[in-house]
């Protein structure tokens, strides 16, 4: 089906190419058609489509999902403006990138007049707070943590433009943080003492650097499998994952032309600001950040003699995603996250 509709789109813009006839007297030489480049759009609009129509139905789903226990919403708020900005004269060239995020308020702690709160930060580089989270957001809303998740830019589910705002390690850092402040100041709940940050992957990434660079703002973190050296992380992925890094819609540079910069992206080299109280998590079969990467991290925060606590799990069935899982090995994980977190956090009905 997909196939035959996008042969039915070729068609007609061949059809509008070379099918039009204007009078002998305004006859002129057609313009240039390069008919792979249209493909390559029609391709990419057809992704981007998709991409949003799976996101609107994940939306639903949330409701049919947690709608039970919890009072769920859709909000947006302003971040920073794009880093790569085209037409700097342009009208509203530098307004800021508006983020959507998801709100989760426990209906069994509705009246409660303050509760903690966890930013919630989903993994992917073009990735999104889906379903598949379902699960973990259940058991956290159970113990009576309001929660917020954005969806930072680069998130898929909202077009073009939205995804090529990706700033690998950067402003997406920043719409987190933007996202923890405003709610902050807009759920009258959320007890400002008491916020706390999670993420896995890129997701522990933006968790880590959050803290890093805002210690003021959390309470307590938890980075899982985390990226955290992206010097090193390119020398283990292929070429392709490489070549997408120097692209202006992410870094823009290869690590060759600006090697600072990506020391700068990267928690490691960050280790020695931490100030808030961390568990990290790993698993030696990693098959997505390569343990490696944490174990760098682990040994650069002892370095620096910092406290935090964390676990290098052996050979976890599930590699990257071991304790996202619906087993037994990462329910016992998730309980000690939230241990963890209830230590900073004491929401209503700890675990």
């Amino acid at each position: 089906m997909y196939n035959l509709y996008l042969a039915t789109l070729i068609f007609l813009l061949h059809v509008c190419s070379y099918g039009q006839t204007t009078p002998p007297s305004q006859t002129a030489s057609p313009a240039p058609v390069d008919l792979n480049e249209r493909v390559r759009m029609l391709e990419e609009n057809l992704r981007f489509s998709d991409q949003g129509l799976a996101k609107s139905i994940d939306d639903l789903l949330w409701y049919q999902k947690l709608g039970d226990i919890a009072i769920i919403d859709k909000v947006r708020y302003a971040s920073k403006p794009p880093h790569v900005i085209k037409n700097p004269t342009g009208q509203g060239a530098n307004n800021p990138v508006v983020i959507p995020a998801y709100t989760f308020v426990s209906r069994k702690f509705a009246s409660a007049k303050k509760l903690p709160l966890l930013i919630f930060v989903h993994d992917g580089v073009h990735g999104d707070f889906s379903t598949l989270y379902a699960h973990v957001v259940r058991e956290l809303v159970d113990q009576g943590y309001l929660i917020l998740a954005p969806e930072y830019r680069g998130s898929v589910g909202y077009g073009g433009t939205f995804y090529n705002q990706i700033d690998y390690g950067d402003y997406e850092n920043d719409d987190v943080l933007a996202g923890k402040r405003w709610a902050v100041e807009n759920m009258p709940q959320v007890d400002a003492d008491r916020v706390g940050i999670i993420g896995w992957s890129h997701g522990g990434m933006i968790s880590l650097m959050n803290i890093f660079d805002h210690p003021e703002d959390y309470k307590v973190a938890y980075a899982g499998v985390p990226v955290t050296d992206i010097i090193a992380r390119l020398g283990y992925k292929p070429a392709s994952y490489r070549t997408i890094f120097s692209a202006a819609t992410h870094i823009g540079k290869d690590p060759s032309d600006n090697v600072a910069e990506y020391r700068r992206r990267s928690p490691v080299w960050n280790a020695q600001k931490l100030k808030t109280p961390l568990l990290i998590h790993t698993n030696t079969n990693d098959e997505d950040v390569n343990v490696l990467e944490v174990e760098s991290l682990i040994n650069a925060l002892k370095a620096h003699e910092k406290k935090f606590e964390y676990k290098i799990y052996q050979d976890a069935p599930g590699g990257h995603s071991f304790n996202r899982l619906d087993t037994k090995l990462a329910r016992d994980s998730r309980e000690e996250i939230y241990k963890f977190l209830a230590r900073y956090l004491t929401p209503p009905a700890a675990k």
